[in-house]
């Protein structure tokens, strides 16, 4: 199969690129930076396609001779610091997703796999985890990266309907793992429990998921996935101290043992995106990753379990792995372990 990757260097896009490598695909990549691409994707025989997912038309021409587009670039990162960052979020997950697979239909190409987030799948009536007919909770109404992708879907599903385009929609779960170099959310969470930065733990909980099993499982649905249906991926339901307590069991290093109250860490979210915005700065705390954390949505993958024979790796796994490739690439920041065990 021939594919074409966009957002080849995130944390989901180069565990991607790996793994169709493994599997014996061609994959031609989308990336913003050749020199970031070619060091975190060197031997995996990709060709590399420098360009932006706010100019299509720059690379439409790299999509031609594709069979499947694996689009995993999205604006996500950023809109968790201060500022207004709705024209950024359309610009990029609404009217560039739209645009690329616009391009793609127009290049012979049959399939195209989105991208979006279980973040968009609410609880069931009865409080019981959402799996892919149930309703967007209503934090995603007031979340702006999770309505970027309900409009994209929707509009999505309009095209798809238009050209014949078969669109299938993969739903991960919080993702983590080795490879998250930039890093995302989680992967700070990782590395400032090996700095010692954590002063306590944060309330709520989500489902949680390995990266690399996330990207197996859209091959699968480039395989054999349903056009027009949704798969959500979203590992198992964790919280913020299982995460924490895991990270301990697989780096012998104490956390945090008191816990964060809601109303503690909302009031802290406010005041740390205000004094970003005022100074230009940036924070990893903010309202809508508190809110998230909050709102405890478990979801279940039960159709991708059984129409994609879709696994997951155990939690442990995926933290011990991350923790190894993060000392691997020299980018932890690791006190003196007595240090930190008389401090906690």
């Amino acid at each position: 199969m021939k594919t074409f990757v966009t957002g080849a260097t995130g944390l989901l896009g180069n565990n991607l690129v790996r793994a169709l490598r493994a599997e014996g695909h061609s994959v031609r990549a989308l990336v913003r930076s050749k020199e970031k691409a070619q060091r975190q994707l060197e031997g995996t025989g990709t060709e590399l396609v420098v360009g932006d997912m706010e100019n299509v038309p720059g690379f439409a021409s790299a999509l031609g001779g594709v069979d499947a587009v694996f689009h995993t670039a999205a604006y996500f990162r950023e809109y968790y610091g201060a500022g207004d960052h709705w024209p950024k979020l359309e610009a990029i997950n609404v009217r560039g997703t739209l645009a690329l697979a616009e391009a793609a239909r127009a290049q012979g190409v049959k399939r195209l796999i989105d991208t979006s987030s279980s973040g968009t799948i609410g609880l069931k009536q009865d409080g019981s985890p959402g799996d892919e007919k149930t309703p967007p909770a209503p934090l995603a109404k007031r979340n702006l990266y999770f309505k970027s992708k309900v409009l994209a879907a929707g509009q999505l599903q309009t095209l798809a309907a238009r050209t014949g385009l078969e669109v299938v929609h993969i739903l991960p779960g919080w993702m983590f793992g080795p490879g998250d170099a930039a890093p995302t959310a989680s992967g700070q969470l990782v590395l400032d429990f090996l700095a010692g930065r954590l002063p306590g733990i944060p309330p709520g909980g989500t489902s949680a998921v390995d990266a690399r099993d996330v990207a197996v499982g859209m091959i699968r649905a480039a395989e054999r996935g349903r056009a027009g249906e949704k798969y959500i991926l979203g590992g198992d339901f964790v919280t913020l101290a299982d995460v924490i307590r895991t990270l301990e069991q697989v780096t012998g290093r104490p956390g945090p043992r008191s816990r964060i109250p809601y109303p503690v860490a909302f009031v802290y979210a406010a005041v740390s995106q205000t004094w970003a915005k005022i100074t230009g700065g940036r924070t990893l705390v903010t309202l809508p990753g508190v809110r998230m954390m909050q709102a405890r949505l478990a979801v279940t993958s039960a159709k991708a379990e059984q129409e994609l024979a879709w696994k997951h790796r155990p939690l442990r796994e995926t933290l011990a792995d991350e923790v190894a490739w993060y000392r691997s690439q020299r980018l932890t920041s690791e006190p003196d372990a007595h240090a930190t065990a008389t401090a906690a």
